[in-house]
């Protein structure tokens, strides 16, 4: 039996209200950030906050002790002190993670051309993701291909992603094929991309070690999603498979080897750490400020610091990563702590969400 040959995206002609034939896209592409703050004032990242941590995926506690920790503990005391650090990154542009979304964006849909309409939407805040798939509800499109813009899966992140995409369309009255991509850490240009931004510093510095930091996640997740109930044991994350092909720590642990590989950095010189943490339950580690003091301990005076769970600069990677960490690093008898700015607008990062749109459109069929 011979299968449908895939169909290459050709918009479609149809006449417009002057009866002159305009070019409608056929594919829909969204993409998804995690969101910021409308502004850096404490009212808005406030609701920020609130909107962001009663997630269920995100803390993933009951309802009511997750309402009465976030409305009561967490918003009321953390946003006065976020407000002071969003101030920090905030550019005339506004939020780094924001404008350099939108610019990726702009950049795709020049790329991808008229077969395709690309919209940006945030998981929290705005651009909302309801506002961007109105714009293919209803509209004629066959086919929408949504990329959540994080290199490894996580419930919190990409799942959560999924959840609200999924809610939205499932009220729609015409449901088109719809796609995800999972993930995208051994895409080669991302790998690449990353690659040439860090080897930038390399030529300009002979660093002693290397940092690969990600954003931490409670080790409840990593457990609950373990269907083989092997996750964190031993050198569960030495290798990535189908075993652990949805484990987030094991997906960060292969991001770095890749990295590694292609910076041509030995295992001995670098490190996979885990970042963020909020409250007092064990969360992924090592720690990366418990790594921080080891080094210097072992008379580490500089370190190169990429923070490859991020595709675009924010609070996370600029303020933790780049002086937080930075800060402590020198107090402890470091000398150069450098971080590894996020892919942002990078070319390469265009052509790899380029990439990714393509392999999915190839899974339309007529």
């Amino acid at each position: 039996m011979i299968s449908p040959a895939p169909v290459t995206a050709t918009a479609s002609q149809q006449p417009d209200s002057t009866g002159t034939t305009s070019v409608s896209p056929r594919i829909g592409v969204l993409l998804v950030n995690l969101g910021t703050p409308d502004s850096p004032s404490v009212p808005d990242v406030r609701k920020y906050l609130r909107e962001f941590l009663m997630d269920g995926r995100v803390i993933d506690i009951p309802f009511v002790s997750r309402a009465m920790l976030v409305n009561l503990i967490i918003a009321p005391f953390r946003s006065p002190k976020s407000a002071k650090v969003y101030k920090q990154v905030w550019t005339d542009r506004g939020s780094p993670l924001k404008f350099y979304s939108e610019d990726v964006t702009a950049l795709l849909q020049q790329q991808l051309g008229a077969d395709y309409k690309v919209m940006l939407g945030m998981r929290y805040q705005n651009p909302s993701i309801a506002s961007a798939l109105e714009q293919f509800n209803n509209k004629g499109f066959e086919h929408i291909i949504v990329i959540p813009l994080f290199p490894q899966y996580a419930s919190a992140t990409t799942g959560s992603v999924y959840e609200e995409v999924m809610r939205i369309i499932s009220n729609w009255q015409i449901i088109p094929q719809v796609s995800f991509v999972n993930y995208f850490l051994n895409h080669p240009k991302f790998i690449e991309a990353f690659a040439s931004i860090g080897k930038k510093h390399l030529e300009k510095y002979k660093y002693d070690h290397f940092i690969f930091t990600y954003h931490g996640l409670p080790e409840r997740q990593i457990r609950k999603g373990d269907s083989s109930n092997t996750c964190l044991q031993g050198d569960c994350c030495a290798s990535w498979g189908v075993r652990n092909r949805h484990c987030y720590r094991a997906q960060c642990f292969e991001t770095t080897r890749l990295l590694a590989k292609a910076l041509n950095i030995s295992e001995s010189k670098y490190t996979v750490t885990f970042q963020s943490r909020l409250g007092k339950d064990p969360w992924i580690k090592p720690y990366t400020d418990d790594v921080i003091l080891e080094l210097t301990k072992k008379g580490i005076k500089s370190v190169l610091a990429f923070s490859p769970a991020f595709v675009a600069d924010c609070l996370e990677t600029t303020i933790e990563v780049g002086e937080e960490y930075k800060e402590l690093f020198e107090k402890n008898g470091g000398k150069h702590w450098q971080l590894v700015e996020s892919l942002n607008n990078h070319p390469l990062w265009v052509d790899t969400l380029s990439d990714l749109v393509k392999a999915n459109t190839q899974k339309l069929y007529v």
